[in-house]
């Protein structure tokens, strides 16, 4: 396959992964509502895009960077909302 079509296919799925991961992290950051997000999954699909990050880098594949710091971005603030959530308003 030639390197057009695999850079087509890599900006198509940065594309799907941002507007499925988009109005979730939007919603949470709206509402405030983390109640359904389970702590440990959502902290291995953070290190997950974290991991992806410096993949994209080492590739120098920029749709991989892109998306994964968009969504390392909302998951640090989505992480920030669920622990203020659990750990700070029980008090």
């Amino acid at each position: 396959m030639s390197e057009f079509w695999l850079n087509i296919i890599g900006y198509g799925a940065s594309i799907c992964m941002v507007l499925g991961y988009l109005p979730q992290a939007i919603a949470t950051i709206r509402t405030r509502s983390t109640d359904g997000i389970a702590m440990p999954t959502f902290c291995m699909l953070g290190l997950g895009s974290i991991l992806f990050v410096l993949q994209g880098f080492a590739l120098n594949n920029w749709p991989l960077v892109i998306t994964n710091v968009i969504t390392t971005i909302c998951s640090v603030i989505i992480f920030g909302i669920k622990v203020h959530n659990d750990y700070f308003k029980r008090k």
